[in-house]
């Protein structure tokens, strides 16, 4: 069957080769495990039930994750393993079923998701996608996915084409953004301020692209309004295989107190906010061809 899954539309029939973002027709997971590192809304005390996945639609080039791009790191997992792993998640104490990466997968991970909650998954599931993703898509997960994390990367189809291969990654982006608003609202938190329902939308400033990141922000207040919550984050981080100025260096301190001024300035009334010291490779786990869980 020709893919048409992501806006890439590359119409590979990946039973018999990979498509675009470097999957075939089987899922890889390169890690799933308890994780903290995400917003506390979402890794709370006790953890994200993160299952990151092998394969990626978008191409960036400053990628921290880059060693899945290509979509051969991991283990192959089954639909009833995936359902099992989430359950197993469920039991270690996870708040939530954290999905990263998951647009290539969309069929298997809607049959996952029906069969773990048919045997017992009751804690949200988490979207955690870079958005290029297309609304029809989206509108598979409705009922199956509970909170939404997209990132809003770019407004400037100059640097979403020389940074990410996707000159349409705005006009794409907010409408798959807005089927997910569609669908969860804004999102909420119980007594303990743990997510259980709803969107926050990350932005991560890049370095010597502070013009875009107020473009960014702009277009959230627009479409979304100033009550829309937001991940305005600092933690970018150079690597080696990343030489192309200015994202061979670190974010400034100017760089991101000058974006936070203008967010605060359009008067956004819920936004998660990081330091300098977030800058590294710890927000990286460790992946591999094999998964204990």
């Amino acid at each position: 069957m020709a893919c048409n899954i992501c806006p890439r539309n590359c119409k590979i029939d990946r039973t018999a080769a990979t498509g675009f973002c470097g999957c075939s027709s089987v899922v890889r997971v390169a890690r799933a495990a308890l994780h903290f590192d995400e917003e506390p809304s979402i890794s709370g005390t006790h953890g994200s039930g993160t299952i990151f996945f092998s394969g990626c639609n978008l191409k960036c080039i400053f990628c921290q994750n880059m060693v899945l791009q290509n979509g051969t790191l991991g283990e192959v997992f089954s639909v009833p393993r995936l359902a099992e792993t989430m359950l197993k998640l469920q039991a270690l104490g996870a708040h939530n079923i954290n999905l990263v990466t998951p647009t290539p997968h969309r069929e298997s991970l809607t049959d996952a998701l029906k069969t773990a909650k048919e045997n017992g998954l009751s804690i949200p599931v988490v979207y955690n996608t870079n958005a290029y993703e297309t609304v029809e898509t989206i509108r598979t997960y409705e009922g199956l996915v509970d909170i939404y994390l997209p990132d809003l990367k770019y407004v400037d189809p100059r640097l979403s084409l020389q940074f990410s291969r996707a000159s349409d990654y705005f006009e794409t982006a907010i409408e798959a953004i807005s089927e997910m608003y569609r669908q969860v609202g804004p999102m909420i938190t119980d007594e303990n301020g743990i997510a259980v329902k709803g969107v926050r939308i990350r932005h991560l400033v890049l370095p010597g692209c502070v013009f875009d990141t107020r473009n960014v922000l702009n277009a959230i207040r627009d479409r979304f309004g100033v009550d829309c919550p937001i991940s305005l984050m600092s933690q970018y981080t150079p690597i080696p295989e990343c030489r192309l100025k200015p994202l061979d260096r670190p974010l400034t301190q100017r760089e991101y107190e000058s974006a936070l001024d203008h967010c605060i300035s359009l008067g956004f009334t819920n936004v998660f906010t990081q330091d300098l010291t977030s800058v590294g490779r710890s927000f990286t786990p460790p992946f591999s061809d094999h998964v204990d869980l």
